[in-house]
């Protein structure tokens, strides 16, 4: 009981004053590789509302606060594909391998790349888009490990990142560095610092928030600050169907809202019935976990999200466990 509460009080004393990190309206857009804002690998946190950092776990936890992985007893790898807007794709692979101890080593790879896309030249003049791309590609390595049995886990990321436009490379360093304390059995606080390095060139970004469970409900809230943002928020529900009432394992259905902003209306007939047309804030979402067969288990988690006029991002993670 000492130790939570040395580790709450911490975790209070570090989050009073970092409401000031955010960027003021002058510094709206001004970093670059953007591409990392968007949630590639993490489609939990995607149908959740980007409420995730207080309740991240496994492979998806290394795209989002790297001290999820840590604790975990068992080896995991996951691939996901997001289709974005507007033809942009992200495809992920992550690796999660248990070392002793309590600590975690994981490995992330995610390529992106846009094509067939309206394109402009410097001069005005429009070009072909089958003669221009965009790749963009992000290398981690991560290390986490948990803490008085854990009630407290850490963990820190390095990323490699290159922005490739149309032959022009841009390569970047940035850090990750996250906190999760179980404060009781019910409630989990979370912390991440995320793409720490030159503000100009990386979007870091503040994450902060907390987390309630159940056996059948948890319910997440987040803030993110970016540097070049006004501060976001996020709020997520999964509705919890447990491992002995559908025998094979669990299942979840997950909804969203975060306040990011209205991207006009949409002309997709499922959105349109389901009184969405204007809303870019909600998602959706579930995951399904088979639990160990054979000594082997898998996991399938899919979310989506409407963003008005430009379409809806979809995305599909496939893991598994051993």
């Amino acid at each position: 009981m000492k130790n939570k509460k040395h580790l709450l009080t911490f975790v209070l004393a570090v989050l009073l004053p970092v409401s000031v990190y955010a960027g003021g309206e002058e510094d709206l857009g001004t970093s670059a590789s953007s591409f990392l804002k968007i949630g590639a690998g993490a489609p939990t946190a995607q149908a959740l509302g980007n409420a995730y950092v207080s309740i991240a776990e496994g492979s998806e936890a290394l795209f989002w606060n790297p001290a999820g992985i840590a604790g975990a007893d068992d080896k995991e790898f996951q691939f996901s594909y997001l289709d974005w807007l507007q033809g942009y794709k992200a495809r992920t692979l992550a690796y999660v391998t248990p070392m002793g101890g309590g600590s975690v080593l994981g490995i992330t790879a995610n390529y992106m790349d846009l094509k067939d896309f309206n394109c402009t030249l410097a001069d005005g003049t429009p070009c072909v888009s089958d003669d221009i791309y965009v790749r963009n590609f992000i290398g981690s390595l991560s290390l986490a490990h948990d803490f008085y049995t854990e009630i407290f886990k850490a963990g820190v990321t390095a990323k490699y990142i290159t922005e490739n436009n149309d032959g022009s490379h841009y390569p970047n360093m940035a850090f990750d560095i996250g906190g999760i304390v179980q404060a009781t059995d019910w409630l989990s606080l979370g912390l991440a610092f995320q793409n720490l390095g030159d503000s100009k060139e990386v979007p870091t970004v503040l994450r902060l928030g907390g987390g309630l469970h159940s056996r059948y409900l948890t319910v997440s809230v987040e803030m993110a600050e970016y540097a070049d943002d006004e501060a976001r928020y996020g709020i997520g529900v999964e509705v919890h169907v447990p491992e002995d009432i559908i025998e094979f394992g669990h299942f979840g259905l997950r909804v969203g809202y975060y306040t990011r902003d209205s991207h006009g209306l949409s002309d997709n007939s499922l959105v349109n019935r389901l009184n969405l047309a204007d809303s870019s804030k909600i998602s959706f979402g579930f995951g399904l976990d088979t639990g160990k067969i054979f000594g082997y288990g898998v996991s399938i988690d899919y979310a989506m999200t409407p963003y008005g006029a430009l379409g809806e991002a979809h995305q599909l993670g496939l893991g598994i466990q051993w």
